[in-house]
C-alpha cells in the first residue's frame, strides 16, 4: 500500500467539500435509504458524485494505510466510498502477494464501514474476487453465512470477477445458499449476477432456473431473467420453464 504520510484523510476531506453540491446531498439520503429504520439508517453525505470523487481517488492514490482507515471511519459517505476505491487501486497496481493480502485483509477487517450498495459493488469484485481467484473460496461462505447484509452481498458481488472469466460455480452454490435471504438488496445483487452468468452461458441460467423459478424472491427471479428471450421469461414468471 502507499507508504507516504505526506497526504493526509483531512486533505481528501477537504478536497471532496470542494466538489460538494447542496442538492445532491439533499437527495442522496433518500436515494441511499438513510432514513430511521432503513438500510442506510445514520448516513451522512456531503453531495460529492462518483466520477468526481474518482477525480481525488487519482490525486491520493498513494494515500497510507492509516489515512485510508480513517477515511473509512468516517460518517462521510463520499469519504467511505472514495477510501474504498482508493484501495481498489491500489490492488491494482500491487505486484507482491504480500501487498494485495494486506488490502484483502484490511478489506475485510473494516468490511462494516463497506456499507452501503454503492460502495460494496464498486469493490467487491476487485478486491476479493481478484484475490481470491486462485485461493480457497471459503471466506465467500464465511461472509454470505454471517447475519450481516453487507458481508453477505460482499459474498456474492466477489464472484463478478470469476463470473467475466466464465467460472460459475461460486456464484451459483452462492446463490443457492442465499436463495431465501430477506432483503430485497440481496435479491437484486443475486439475480443481477445470475443475469451475467446468463449473458455468457444462458444454459447454465436455465439450468439455476428449473431447480428454483417457484421458490425465488420475485425480484430476484425479474432480474435474473432481465436478458432471456420474452418466451422463456414469461415462462419463467409462470414457473414453467
Amino acid at each position: 500500500m502507499g507508504d507516504s504520510p505526506k497526504q493526509t484523510a483531512k486533505q481528501v476531506l477537504m478536497a471532496l467539500r470542494e466538489f460538494a453540491q447542496p442538492e445532491k446531498a439533499a437527495f442522496f439520503p433518500r436515494f441511499f435509504k438513510s432514513g430511521p429504520g432503513q438500510y442506510g439508517e445514520g448516513d451522512k453525505f456531503l453531495g460529492v458524485t462518483v466520477p468526481n470523487q474518482r477525480k481525488i481517488v487519482k490525486q491520493f492514490r498513494d494515500l497510507h494505510t492509516t489515512e485510508i482507515v480513517k477515511l473509512l471511519d468516517s460518517p462521510w459517505h463520499e469519504c467511505r466510498l472514495t477510501a474504498a476505491l482508493i484501495l481498489v487501486n491500489q490492488f491494482q497496481r500491487s505486484r507482491t502477494d504480500s501487498a494485495q493480502k494486506a488490502i484483502y485483509d484490511l478489506y475485510l477487517k473494516k468490511k462494516a464501514r463497506i456499507n452501503n450498495w454503492d460502495l460494496v459493488d464498486a469493490t467487491a469484485h476487485k478486491i476479493v474476487g481478484p484475490y481470491l481467484e486462485e485461493r480457497s473460496r471459503k471466506p465467500l461462505y464465511k461472509l454470505a453465512k454471517a447475519k450481516h447484509l453487507w458481508s453477505n452481498r460482499i459474498a456474492i458481488i466477489a464472484t463478478l470477477h470469476f463470473i467475466k472469466r466464465n467460472d460459475f460455480a461460486d456464484t451459483i452454490e452462492l446463490s443457492t445458499l442465499m436463495l431465501q435471504h430477506p432483503h430485497d438488496l440481496m435479491h437484486k445483487a443475486i439475480g443481477w449476477m445470475l443475469r451475467e452468468i446468463g449473458k455468457r452461458d444462458e444454459k447454465v441460467l436455465i439450468s439455476f432456473l428449473r431447480q428454483h423459478q417457484c421458490e425465488m424472491p420475485r425480484t430476484m427471479l425479474r432480474y435474473a431473467i432481465e436478458k432471456l428471450p420474452e418466451a422463456k421469461r414469461k415462462k419463467a414468471i409462470k414457473g414453467t420453464l
